[in-house]
């Protein structure tokens, strides 16, 4: 028998499927809303003229000479996409010891930066400030003797996101992980009448395996020589996240990011309650290509996978997503 007595706040007084009734009622009631201004489109580059290449494992990935990648930005201003972010592929040949080509005026991010802000000035354009793309031997900063030097990786960072800024883009984002990095691009942008551009920093960047595709993508798979634990996150530290992030806004973060995305969500929301500032995450290439796997072999509904995925950023309290989906998503929520 039910008993009727209660004060209202439990059953059957308090029914939670009724506001799931209905899809106007469960919209109405929803507590986070993903939206195409959530999504940053990442694009990977390669030199050339009108090419496309497959990315191995990560199926509609493509890598994109600047041209295409022009092209493929005046599509993304078209489904609403506000940012990109640029990453390069670069070959064995164009690497060295000390990342020279990092430096270059000329370099693929550059010249695509230029083409892009020429093509559609009005979207956002991000990059990383970090050597990987551009050392020999596959790392984020200069190495010697085994050990990856701090202090001098620093100052080739700024020279760096100095040319990057210059380039046209709007965002740099030190991906690096070297101590006082942010500071240092900080006041070498405020020295050089850079005052504009924007710092996203990785603050919360882990040492996973799930970046696996992506190395393969940018061509430092096969030249990376040992691990990246000396420098990046240990998996099994949050709080040690929480101080990173206490550091990089004292030195000038304008925003800060969580990488991965959805195997650190409990970060992005330690890191959003902690500091009220703009949290950024980023839906990494092995996750894409698990969410892609899956849905080949009809395990999953990849438009339904895609859009859950990217709303338990939001949910967990992300600003804004870096996410291969994100035309896929931008064109998906258009039809919502």
């Amino acid at each position: 028998m039910t008993d009727f007595t209660g004060n209202g706040q439990s059953y059957p007084y308090t029914r939670l499927r009724r506001l799931r009734s209905s899809n106007w009622s469960r919209q109405l009631h929803a507590e986070n809303a993903l939206t195409v201004n959530d999504l940053i489109w990442a694009i990977i580059l390669k030199d050339g003229k009108n090419a496309e290449e497959s990315v191995e494992h990560m199926p509609g990935v493509l890598r994109l000479s600047p041209d295409r990648a022009v092209a493929a930005a005046e599509k993304a201003r078209s489904r609403g996409i506000n940012a990109l972010a640029l990453f390069p592929y670069t070959s064995t040949q164009e690497r060295s010891a000390d990342a020279a080509t990092a430096l270059s005026a000329d370099n693929l991010m550059c010249r695509t930066a230029q083409a892009i802000k020429q093509a559609v000035p009005e979207i956002g354009l991000i990059c990383d400030v970090a050597l990987d793309p551009y050392t020999d031997h596959g790392h984020d900063g200069l190495l010697e003797n085994g050990e990856i030097l701090n202090d001098e990786t620093v100052d080739v960072l700024c020279q760096q996101a100095v040319l990057q800024a210059r380039a046209g883009f709007d965002i740099v984002a030190p991906s690096d992980m070297m101590d006082g990095r942010v500071g240092a691009i900080r006041r070498t942008l405020e020295t050089e009448g850079l005052t504009h551009t924007q710092i996203m920093s990785y603050a919360v960047k882990y040492a996973s395996c799930f970046y696996g595709p992506y190395r393969g993508a940018i061509g430092s798979q096969d030249v990376l020589k040992g691990d990246k634990k000396t420098y990046q996150m240990n998996p099994l530290n949050t709080d040690e996240g929480l101080r990173e992030v206490a550091l990089d806004l004292q030195e000038g973060a304008d925003s800060v990011m969580v990488k991965p995305g959805l195997p650190y969500l409990d970060m992005v929301t330690r890191v959003k309650e902690a500091f009220k500032v703009p949290t950024f995450a980023f839906q990494v290439s092995g996750e894409y290509a698990m969410i892609s796997a899956a849905a080949e072999n009809g395990a999953l509904d990849r438009n339904r996978t895609i859009i859950e995925s990217l709303q338990c950023f939001k949910r967990a309290g992300a600003d804004g997503i870096i996410t291969y989906f994100a035309l896929e998503a931008a064109e998906l929520l258009q039809k919502q």
